[in-house]
């Protein structure tokens, strides 16, 4: 007897939506977890009231001191609770509060004001992305500086403001002149932008950090997930000291032979270079030498001129008009 196979019931529309609803109440429940730090409302851009000046979302300004009039919520991003909810730790049936009648506390870590939502008091401290915010490159939190704090594209370190653009632009350089493991000699294909530094296949695995299904392996320096080289535009280091000198030579001079080669023609061309300076200042003291002598010459040729010339009695040889004898 052959056997029956039952095919699948074909979905209908309903089924399709109820579907793609659940599918997309999933991704907005996870992207609430993975909010980006610039958007995040602790992070979020603010004008002071009172000096005009942009700066972090902050309880008070950093630069005037000043309370802002309308506060914004570290963690809901509110300015007014409309009291839908009974969520509220201070109750305020029937009106609406803004201002300081709507903040419940201060974060330590973001410096910003948090309503007094009993969602917001219970939880903002916990999950606060600026809890260990501190600036990779010069080492400034957030009560050091008024800007806001970004996160790197590539290495994902904390950046303030002023660094930001200067350290993503350098980010994505090796630590090593070439991209081989740096356990063998075999070209890297994962490299850790934190640590800066390549992984081949074998050596990429880790003991330690173990790698998550779906994703990429860690690193096993520091953990942190790794990207194909391949993916990437990452550049080696470069030295313009040492034997890094960059060109080899015609006559096949490379490596340390053309650094000392370079080396020694620099100092020939210095001491060249005093030796023109000392001639310059040698044929210079000549000239000044002929000058002086010839301004002795014509000085001999014109007492000669004068030796000669009789002006007779005058004052300057000791005869004057009433010295004179009469005759």
């Amino acid at each position: 007897m052959r056997q029956r196979v039952n095919m699948p019931k074909k979905k209908t529309g309903a089924r399709k939506k109820a579907e793609n609803r659940r599918e997309r109440e999933k991704q907005i429940r996870a992207s609430r977890a993975n909010i980006d730090l610039a958007k995040h409302p602790c992070n979020a851009s603010m004008e002071c009231d009172k000096c005009q000046r942009r700066q972090k979302n902050r309880a008070f300004c950093y630069f005037c001191n000043s309370v802002q009039k309308l506060p914004i919520c570290a963690q809901c991003g509110k300015t007014k609770c409309m009291m839908k909810s009974s969520d509220c730790v201070i109750k305020h049936a029937g009106v609406y509060s803004t201002g300081l009648a709507m903040v419940g506390a201060i974060c330590d870590f973001c410096e910003a004001w948090v309503c007094h939502g009993r969602k917001c008091l219970s939880t903002h401290a916990c999950m606060c992305p600026l809890a260990d915010a501190e600036c990779v490159e010069c080492e400034r939190s957030v009560w050091d500086h008024g800007g806001r704090i970004f996160a790197c594209s590539f290495c994902h370190d904390f950046l303030c403001e002023d660094d930001q653009f200067e350290h993503q632009a350098s980010c994505q350089v090796l630590e090593a002149e070439t991209f081989k493991c740096v356990s063998c000699n075999r070209l890297g294909q994962h490299s850790c932008l934190r640590c800066k530094a390549c992984f081949c296949d074998d050596h990429v695995r880790s003991k330690v950090f173990k790698q998550e299904k779906g994703k990429k392996p860690p690193c096993p320096k520091c953990g942190h997930e790794t990207q194909q080289t391949k993916d990437l535009s990452m550049s080696t280091r470069s030295l313009k000291f040492g034997r890094q000198t960059g060109v080899e030579d015609a006559d096949g001079a490379s490596g340390y032979d053309a650094y000392w080669k370079n080396l020694s023609s620099s100092k020939t061309g210095e001491a060249g270079d005093r030796e023109d300076e000392y001639d310059e200042y040698e044929a210079e003291d000549d000239d000044e030498d002929d000058n002086d002598e010839r301004g002795k010459d014509s000085d001999s040729e014109a007492t000669d001129v004068f030796s000669n010339l009789n002006l007779g009695r005058t004052y300057a040889s000791g005869y004057a008009h009433y010295e004179e004898s009469e005759d």
